[in-house]
């Protein structure tokens, strides 16, 4: 598996992990529809929260959360809409972004952004 790859799923389960701790309830981690993927859908006070993960092992190319872009969050909307045609006991729907950031596979940063996007 490649690095990138690598960095990629350790960020992931840090972000669930940290999303765990601030008492959010995971749902799912990888939700496909089609080629769109959603990192994480989560729930916390009847809220629906699908998450995008960035980590990055350096700042050279910019903050993780920098590659959530216009296309990204479009791709991310549509596997939402498509989740929520089968899941519709929920009112409210959030889109976030968690940015990691790695130094020699240790935890250098964590920062939610919560409502990152719509």
């Amino acid at each position: 598996m490649a690095k990138h790859n690598e960095t990629g799923i350790k960020g992931e389960q840090i972000a669930e992990n940290f999303l765990l701790k601030k008492g959010y309830k995971i749902m799912h981690c990888n939700w496909r529809f089609g080629r769109k993927e959603v990192d994480i859908i989560a729930e916390k006070d009847n809220v629906l929260v699908f998450v995008e993960v960035k980590t990055r092992g350096s700042y050279n190319f910019g903050f993780p959360e920098e590659a959530v872009n216009l296309k990204k969050q479009h791709f991310l909307k549509l596997a939402a809409e498509a989740y929520l045609e089968a899941e519709t006991t929920y009112t409210y729907v959030r889109f976030d972004t968690i940015s990691v950031l790695l130094e020699r596979d240790m935890v250098k940063e964590v920062i939610h952004f919560e409502d990152a996007f719509y």
